[in-house]
């Protein structure tokens, strides 16, 4: 399974939705908060492009935000990514 790692915030409501699904599935992530370690905030939009929270990753491939995960797993593409099929 390629790792998965989240850049979020512990009371952005995206954040704690994108982490109780990948709780769920039983998805073991990184998540690094950008609150808890302002420094890495630069890194994740250099990664990612973008400067909301979450921004979600599967191995190097920037999968989005929550929406975006929530859209992968209901068009049955997030177990594929995650090298569960």
């Amino acid at each position: 399974m390629p790792d998965v790692v989240m850049y979020s915030t512990k009371f952005c409501p995206y954040c704690v939705r994108a982490r109780m699904l990948l709780e769920q599935k039983n998805v073991p992530y990184t998540d690094i908060r950008i609150d808890e370690h302002p420094d890495r905030r630069a890194e994740m939009e250099q990664r990612a492009q973008r400067t909301s929270v979450p921004q979600i990753f599967i191995g190097d491939e920037h999968v989005g935000g929550c929406d975006d995960l929530f859209a992968l797993e209901a068009a049955g593409e997030l177990d594929r990514k995650l090298g569960r099929e």
